[in-house]
């Protein structure tokens, strides 16, 4: 089965904590902080592997973590950074947020990366609060919890060349006959439920890729069928062929449908380089409409040549035609993204204060952060903490809604009780 559509969870790691240390060398009874700071917690990245034609494996699992930052050691020690995750992908994979629906990355060329999500930064030790009137500070910082969210990733086949047409056109015929690849066949309507790629060999040298879309029908545009599933795929193709079936009642017809599907999905495949040709030349059929459907193809203004998938007839000459529309077509403008990191959409000292029960609750990205990475068993630590709430607003918020000494304030993952002033 192909699989070209995948949603999975992933989290970068969390920083390591700071420590709180102190010297204990035999001469130094009164050592300094020696406190060092956690370790930077792992990346996500995903990057483009040419070798990947499907998102099968992130079917198989689909949950995803980096490593967390190692805590901070004395005598001024950094823990080690978290393992950052690597995560391949095939070319032509769009990256997405599964819960906004913004597209978050674009992934087209081999070896390209993106950072989607940075790790937490580990927590500074002891060693960074030293003052002249605190020389022995009982201060450091937790590190700070990684971000996670849902991703959806979609794959839209990155070929040279897309042959569409109506199902049972010979389609999957004509991919096999000049390359690899060894899509299913039979004579019946959608036999091609899923595309195929083959890379053609036209010398020693020149090639280019084609992709099989499957059969397309009237509606298309609209999802009837699979026709979203079946059209994303050929808005990364750089030109058409665009197979008519020498034994359908109205092949021009067919042809006119198939054009005014592609249109209504992406007004730029009306303008996608496009050959018409006329397949089943081993049928009496397709030898008695080929002088009409010719007239009429090149009347509207497009390149038209006849074969057989079957027996070879033309295919080689329809072959170069293909490759000088290719040498002539301008390649897809596609922006590259190589970095991208996910930015809270809110202010960050926004917040908001709500009943919890009895108690009350603190929403906001920064102080929750900041609670977490808060050592409340330390009362110089919980005091920097209360500072930070007066200087958010925060206290005077939860006096003007009621808070009231003995109340429990939820942050995060924290349990505060509420004290006197």
């Amino acid at each position: 089965m192909f699989y070209d559509r995948a949603k999975i969870y992933i989290r970068s790691g969390n920083g390591g904590d700071g420590m709180i240390g102190f010297r204990r060398e035999k001469h130094v009874p009164l050592g300094g902080p020696d406190g060092g700071d956690g370790g930077q917690g792992g990346d996500i990245t995903f990057v483009v592997n040419v070798n990947d034609n499907s998102l099968i494996r992130y079917h198989r699992g689909n949950h995803f973590r980096a490593g967390d930052g190692k805590h901070g050691n004395t005598k001024r020690r950094t823990g080690a950074n978290g393992e950052s995750l690597r995560l391949e992908l095939p070319a032509g994979t769009i990256i997405r947020d599964a819960k906004t629906g913004r597209q978050l990355a674009d992934l087209t060329e081999a070896g390209q990366e993106v950072v989607i999500l940075r790790g937490g930064r580990g927590g500074r030790g002891n060693i960074h609060f030293a003052s002249s009137v605190n020389q022995a500070p009982r201060i450091a910082y937790r590190g700070e919890p990684g971000s996670e969210m849902w991703l959806e990733l979609e794959l839209k086949l990155i070929a040279d060349v897309g042959i569409v047409g109506v199902p049972n056109a010979g389609k999957s015929t004509l991919l096999s006959s000049v390359s690899a690849a060894k899509p299913k066949i039979a004579n019946y309507p959608f036999t091609t439920l899923q595309p195929s790629l083959g890379v053609v060999m036209l010398d020693e040298y020149e090639t280019m890729t084609l992709a099989d879309i499957p059969g397309l029908i009237e509606g298309a545009a609209d999802g009837v069928g699979l026709g979203h599933d079946f059209l994303r795929h050929v808005e990364r193709t750089r030109a058409l062929i665009h197979l008519i079936d020498g034994a359908a009642s109205d092949p021009l017809e067919d042809w006119a449908m198939i054009n005014q599907e592609l249109a209504f999905y992406d007004i730029a495949l009306e303008t996608r380089p496009q050959l018409v040709v006329l397949n089943k030349l081993d049928l009496p059929d397709a030898v008695a409409w080929e002088p009409i459907i010719a007239e009429e193809i090149e009347k509207a203004g497009y390149p038209f040549c006849a074969i057989s998938a079957v027996t070879g007839q033309g295919v080689r000459e329809m072959l170069y035609r293909v490759k000088k529309m290719l040498d002539d077509a301008p390649q897809l403008a596609v922006e590259r993204e190589d970095t991208v990191i996910i930015q809270p959409e809110e202010e960050e000292d926004a917040f908001a204060i709500e009943r919890e029960g009895a108690g009350w609750r603190v929403n906001g990205r920064k102080i929750e952060r900041i609670a977490a990475m808060t050592y409340f068993e330390f009362d110089a630590t919980l005091v920097r903490f209360q500072k930070i709430l007066e200087g958010m607003g925060i206290t005077q918020a939860l006096a003007k809604a009621g808070v009231k000494p003995g109340d429990m304030v939820y942050i995060g993952a924290e349990e505060l009780e509420w004290g006197e002033e």
